[in-house]
């Protein structure tokens, strides 16, 4: 048994993926057999994992669907695409923590920022020189978009507050906390621990510089609520945030999102 495009295929001996490719995907012009980009001629073996691409080709929902189900095991896909995630702040860490979510497949993304994108923003969030200018949530949502296009992302334009909060993420089964200020990082704990209580919460607090990454943790507040961070460098003149340190705490985020939405204690 091969298979072919993640889809299982009867093994024949003396296959070329030339052959293959002849019967399933005349217009392939990359192959890549068990990972690797390899010669039209190669003889095929059984137990191989083959793809067959046209460079440039966008792959159909059905076959990323194939794709991430292969790579996460069923069980652990259907939770994923069937969630929703909401994320406040699209800086540094928001950007980032979408992106990571985004990768995973979960289904449904709720994006919240009022800002736009700066040059100073460049060294650290997932945004490109081009879109300098543009709104942070139609500049993520493209770059998201090119990621896998068969998500439902939708965004929220506008500055939160202690009060919209609630009502605009209750929907959501995690809410991710992105802010810059400790003043909107506090409003947001006060949500997840008061109106929001019993939904996922993922903050944010101490990860600017370029100190020790094993610093940065994730640590457990109340039930389904966390803190990622060292609660110690805040970012201060002559402490900048910086893209490795940040990007260390936004992957921290979007594993401990990923935990809750798969019910990992």
């Amino acid at each position: 048994m091969i298979h072919v495009n993640e889809v299982p295929r009867q093994f024949k001996p003396g296959l070329k993926i030339s052959d293959l490719a002849g019967e399933i995907k005349p217009d392939a012009d990359l192959f890549i057999v068990n990972g690797h980009p390899v010669s039209p001629s190669l003889v095929l073996e059984d137990g191989d994992s083959c793809w067959l691409i046209r460079k440039g080709e966008k792959p159909s929902a059905e076959e990323l669907e194939r794709l991430l189900y292969a790579r996460h095991t069923p069980g652990v896909h259907e939770k994923v695409k069937n969630a929703s995630v909401g994320i406040m702040g699209l800086g540094g860490l928001g950007s980032l923590v979408a992106v990571a979510l985004a990768r995973v497949g979960v289904g449904h993304l709720l994006l919240a920022d009022f800002d736009l994108v700066e040059p100073s923003n460049l060294n650290r969030q997932q945004y490109f020189i081009d879109q300098i200018g543009e709104k942070k949530i139609d500049a993520l949502k493209d770059n998201l978009a090119r990621i896998n296009p068969y998500l439902l992302i939708e965004t929220i334009d506008g500055i939160l507050t202690e009060e919209s909060i609630p009502l605009l993420f209750n929907e959501v089964d995690v809410l991710a906390e992105c802010f810059d200020g400790a003043e909107m990082k506090a409003a947001a704990m006060r949500c997840a621990l008061g109106p929001l209580a019993g939904k996922g919460f993922v903050g944010a607090s101490g990860l600017a510089g370029y100190e020790d990454c094993n610093m940065i943790r994730t640590m457990k507040i109340r039930e389904r609520v966390y803190l990622v961070g060292d609660n110690e460098t805040a970012a201060r003149p002559g402490r900048g945030l910086m893209a490795p340190r940040v990007g260390v705490a936004a992957h921290h985020q979007a594993n401990q999102i990923l935990r809750l939405l798969l019910g990992v204690p």
